[in-house]
């Protein structure tokens, strides 16, 4: 492909990122605009030889489903980066934590991804957008309930399991401080949050956003326990 093809096809994804950004009343950084085209640039590339996502994804769809979708958990996470360190449940190609780490590069974040080809596309993109507060897990989370209980400030998990499912897979990890985030579609996925697993979760804060191009509903539920 033409060198001057590849410009306008960036500059063609950088207006899709920041356009889309925009609509969710999210404000980019340059740098983060940066990182997150390196980013889909290698993801597609990677997506030839390994299964990260569809195979018949193509650039816009992987900016929104991914990327935007990702991004709408920024204004959760607070503004002390310093008090903030999140992680990501089988984060697969970086959805959503790596595309947070390139927006927020001094916060931690740790991503526990069980299948090592996937751990070594993380680990190559950690390296490449000079990411150094970030830490790829090659785990199950099962296998660490007792030396990560209370480490994290947020945990999260993309597509993980229906939300009772996830809310019981994570407890062992979390405190009355941890501040969990559920990605879901609709609002009505909570209705039987409240005394899942061995704990009572409660929503402390939510938030509702529209997709900018396929207008794709989504809800997040911020839920703790006592």
């Amino acid at each position: 492909m033409p060198i001057q093809w590849l410009s306008a096809l960036n500059e063609s994804n950088r207006f899709l990122l920041l356009d889309g950004a925009a609509q969710l009343g999210i404000d980019l950084a340059p740098a983060a605009c940066d990182r997150l085209l390196v980013y889909l640039a290698e993801l597609m590339r990677w997506n030839r030889r390994i299964n990260l996502i569809a195979r018949n994804t193509d650039e816009k769809q992987a900016m929104e489903s991914h990327f935007l979708d990702s991004l709408t958990l920024l204004p959760l996470l607070g503004r002390n980066d310093g008090a903030v360190h999140l992680l990501d449940v089988g984060s697969g190609a970086g959805f959503p934590g790596l595309v947070l780490a390139c927006a927020l590069p001094g916060v931690h974040f740790t991503l526990a991804e069980p299948r090592q080809k996937r751990a070594s596309f993380l680990r190559h993109l950690i390296r490449q957008l000079g990411l150094p507060h970030v830490e790829v897990v090659v785990d199950r989370i099962e296998s660490r309930a007792t030396t990560w209980h209370g480490r994290f400030s947020h945990v999260t998990g993309r597509a993980v399991a229906e939300p009772d499912a996830f809310l019981r897979l994570i407890h062992p990890l979390t405190t009355p401080a941890t501040k969990v985030i559920l990605m879901l579609t609709r609002e009505e996925a909570l209705a039987h949050v409240e005394g899942i697993g061995t704990g009572f979760w409660r929503t402390v804060d939510s938030a509702h956003f529209i997709l900018p191009f396929s207008r794709a509903p989504r809800f997040l539920a911020v839920v703790s326990s006592p």
